[in-house]
């Protein structure tokens, strides 16, 4: 059975037959006709009704109800927050915001330089803003800045604000005492994008697949992944007993690895929420249990291709063949027992990666006749994923 709204047209059409069957005649043809005009409202309420109907059906589901807020009788609903919320699920993850430690130079020690001075790093366009008064009573004093503004209008929040130390920010308008430029020291707060809808939608729908169950694997990747900026976590039992190795894997971005390789400071959170609940008591983790906190490992993989033929397009094709391994490598991960569910991921075979080729050739009205090597040096037929590690392609080479 399928359930389609009706237009307001179909409705109308629906009420004058009724009409004129209960009524035993025809209804005038006028389009101002009192029964027609009568057929027409009644119509567009009904469709109002059918649509409300059908908006309330989606929201028992998690996968397709809305993530806005919605005011139903003077109370404001926001239905997959509420969906997370009765499952256990923290809200979804805000971005956070880059604070760095800089070095400024004084020019004259005499004075303070008052707390809210403004700062621009020009290679990012973001606004810092100086958190506390400084004292200037030496050569070089160092200060506290957070990222306040974007050149996008945005309140510079997330990976943008992120500099390295060695990086220079330079003070708006130019203030006594100091020199005009700052140098970056250290990042005591990464920035790290906002959790988006999707992912945060993906997190709910895993917590109804897997809930918690007293410590058991799922309870530490669900923990594990609650920081902003993790993505995957894979717990193992350790070699030492009564230990859990969880290996985390962050964004890009947020980790400033392109291997997705994360953080000191994003261990450090992710053994923290492994430990600790939303409330700061560490009532998380079974008592018993220690977890050691890992980093994945990105092994890289190099494909050797040959035996394209008959393509219009030869670069064109090369490309689109390179962005369909990387994505599949990218895609493969570790299968853990008892955690994981098939179709399995963890296994790099040549035939797989043939018939990944042969698609995006036969697609572009191609044939791929030839043969692939995948390495690191010398031809794997089949790579298995160990504890930990996921995989990346390193180099694609046509022959």
């Amino acid at each position: 059975m399928s359930l389609s709204t009706p237009t307001t047209k179909e409705i109308s059409d629906n009420i004058i037959s009724q009409l004129e069957a209960s009524l035993n005649q025809s209804i005038p043809l006028l389009p101002k006709s009192f029964l027609r005009v009568l057929s027409k409202v009644l119509g567009a309420v009904f469709v109002i009704l059918f649509k409300y109907g059908g908006f309330i059906f989606l929201q028992i589901f998690v996968s397709t109800c809305s993530a806005s807020d919605t005011e139903v009788n003077g109370r404001t609903v926001n239905p997959l927050q509420r969906w997370g919320r009765t499952m256990g699920v923290e809200d979804q993850v805000g971005a956070e915001t880059a604070e760095l430690s800089i070095d400024i130079t004084v020019q004259n020690q005499s004075g303070v330089l008052q707390s809210g001075a403004q700062l621009l790093n020009s290679g990012n366009g973001v606004t810092y803003l100086l958190l506390t008064s400084i004292v200037l009573d030496a050569p070089v004093v160092q200060g506290t800045i957070r990222a306040v503004s974007d050149q996008a209008g945005g309140d510079g929040s997330g990976a943008q604000g992120n500099l390295s130390p060695g990086d220079i920010v330079s003070f708006a308008n130019p203030l006594p005492n100091v020199q005009g430029d700052a140098s970056v020291v250290s990042q005591l707060v990464v920035g790290a994008e906002g959790e988006t809808t999707e992912s945060y939608r993906a997190r709910v729908e895993n917590r109804f697949k897997k809930p918690p169950q007293g410590g058991a694997k799922v309870d530490y990747e669900v923990w594990g992944e609650e920081p902003a900026g993790i993505v995957n976590c894979y717990p193992y039992t350790s070699e030492c007993p009564g230990q859990v190795d969880v290996y985390a894997e962050a964004t890009p971005a947020s980790s400033g690895s392109p291997d997705g390789i994360p953080s000191t400071a994003q261990l450090v959170e992710v053994s923290n929420s492994i430990e600790f609940n939303e409330n700061g008591l560490a009532s998380r983790r079974p008592v018993g249990a220690l977890a050691n906190v890992l980093p994945i490992r990105r092994s890289g993989f190099q494909v050797t291709v040959q035996g394209i033929d008959q393509v219009d397009n030869l670069a064109q094709v090369q490309e689109d063949v390179t962005n369909a391994l990387t994505t599949y490598f990218l895609a493969r991960e570790p299968f853990i027992v008892g955690l994981s569910t098939p179709p399995r991921v963890d296994r790099i075979t040549n035939s797989e990666v043939g018939g990944i080729i042969s698609s995006v050739v036969s697609a572009s009205g191609g044939i791929f006749t030839g043969q692939i090597t995948v390495g690191p040096p010398g031809n794997i037929s089949i790579y298995t994923l160990g504890e930990g590690e996921k995989s990346k392609v390193t180099a694609v080479l046509f022959a």
